[in-house]
């Protein structure tokens, strides 16, 4: 159906007043139209700014880059290409709050994995358990500690990764890197770790995380950034480029900022849309990205820059479903909020910059 701005505007007024239980079929309509609508024209502009980008390169069709394709992180290719990424859990503790974290304003209360374990595919193993593991399981192309801040207690995490390095396991480890020392990071590679994403926006660019990068290229294979594409990390990372391009870093990927219950109240009244209605993002996330990698590709930085977008995202649940065996076209990419927020697209509608796609091609020459 077709759906003008203003109606959509009326109608999500409503909806935000609304139990998810009292809306109906014809009211779920008009707002699978308006969502439609907005992220039409997201994807309209978004397109632009990729026709901007001389050499932008894909990875079979799930997602985009620019840059040295031999410096593309393993680990992006095992979520993307391989049988997945499966994460390890251990450190259910983090020393820094960010607004955009998925666990904001909650940090004091993550259930401990377990004195002495570890949590894989959901399930709670001991170190000693890992060998039985391993001699069951076909073995993954790669695995991702994630949950926190690993470098809270880095030390239990050497012989860990000695053992999926023995077994030819890609692995990567995500940090704030303000814990980092040229010690513990010495001792990751000497363990086998592949690859580390440092989050640098988490400490706002910090000289120090940057500096922690540097050391970090001594010991271990893969170095890059990881972070959540913001209009503050976008300033500050130009403001300090050089110093960054000088650690000799690997890649930077650049995540498409998605909210959930505990962040997206951080960001109310940007301008936001839901991508196949599963991720809501605000819309500035990715065209930053894009912007950021222009630049790089502009600049023929030796490196490889990631858009590591919802669509990226929606072809990461799409490879790990079709690996795992699961019916065609099942995946795990879903909406993370169980009643979606109606008011939080209330400012886009109220935009009188943003127009749905039908007056954007009027204005722009289209049909």
């Amino acid at each position: 159906m077709k759906i003008s701005k203003n109606d959509a505007l009326v109608w999500f007024d409503f909806f935000s007043q609304l139990d998810e239980e009292e809306l109906s079929t014809k009211h779920k309509e008009i707002i699978y139209a308006t969502f439609a609508q907005i992220e039409a024209a997201i994807d309209y502009r978004n397109d632009r700014l990729m026709s901007e980008i001389k050499n932008l390169k894909n990875l079979d069709n799930r997602t985009y880059f620019v840059g040295n394709e031999k410096k593309f992180p393993g680990g992006c290719r095992s979520c993307l290409l391989g049988t997945g990424l499966s994460a390890i859990r251990k450190t259910n503790k983090c020393n820094i709050e960010c607004k955009f974290c998925y666990n904001y304003g909650e940090l004091e209360d993550i259930p401990p994995i377990g004195e002495g374990m570890w949590e894989i595919g959901g399930t709670k193993f001991y170190e000693k358990d890992l060998d039985l593991l391993l001699s069951i399981y076909q073995k993954p192309t790669g695995i991702a500690y994630v949950y926190l801040e690993p470098f809270m207690e880095i030390e239990k995490y050497y012989p860990v990764i000695k053992k999926f390095s023995d077994a030819g396991i890609h692995q990567h480890l995500y940090t704030n890197g303000t814990l980092a020392t040229e010690e513990n990071l010495k001792a990751l590679g000497e363990a086998g770790l592949d690859e580390i994403r440092f989050n640098l926006g988490a400490t706002n660019c910090s000289d120090k995380v940057i500096e922690n990068i540097g050391i970090a290229k001594k010991y271990i294979k893969s170095v890059g950034i990881e972070t959540p594409m913001t209009p503050e990390f976008f300033e500050k990372f130009f403001e300090k480029k050089q110093s960054i391009l000088d650690t000799k870093l690997d890649f930077i990927n650049c995540a498409e900022l998605h909210l959930n219950e505990n962040n997206i109240d951080n960001y109310y009244g940007e301008n936001m849309y839901i991508s196949r209605h599963g991720y809501i993002s605000p819309i500035w996330s990715r065209e930053l990205t894009l912007k950021f990698m222009k630049i790089a590709d502009g600049e023929n930085w030796d490196l490889a820059v990631h858009d590591c977008s919802n669509y990226t995202k929606f072809a990461r649940g799409l490879n790990l479903s079709s690996k795992s065996g699961m019916w065609f076209g099942a995946s795990n990419y879903a909406c993370e909020f169980p009643k979606i927020p109606y008011e939080v697209f209330l400012p886009i509608l109220n935009d009188d910059s943003f127009e749905f796609l039908r007056l954007l091609l009027k204005y722009c020459g289209g049909n």
